[in-house]
């Protein structure tokens, strides 16, 4: 079968706080230096590496991130680690 598995049993939502303008482009730009490709504004898709992720930032601090589909091989703890790992990077400006 296929390389994705399609999250029925739920990863949980991820949430981030102190999210500014700059640190939403700096993690946009990471994302897709890491191959993945993100749609243009303040929500909508996250997807490459078998990861396909919903997100919706409110444009001034908060940032949500719903992660709908990954690799068989990868836990949603290693999804949400690097996510995590991105948006400290960025905050870290």
């Amino acid at each position: 079968m296929g390389g994705r598995k399609i999250d029925t049993e739920g990863c949980q939502g991820i949430s981030f706080k102190n999210v500014t303008p700059d640190v939403f482009s700096c993690i946009k730009k990471k994302l897709q230096n890491y191959g993945i490709e993100v749609s243009p504004g303040n929500s909508g898709v996250l997807e490459g590496n078998g990861i396909v992720a919903h997100f919706i930032w409110d444009g001034e601090a908060n940032l949500e991130i719903d992660i709908k589909e990954r690799p068989f091989n990868t836990y949603c703890g290693q999804v949400s680690g690097k996510l995590r790992s991105f948006v400290r990077e960025c905050q870290g400006l």
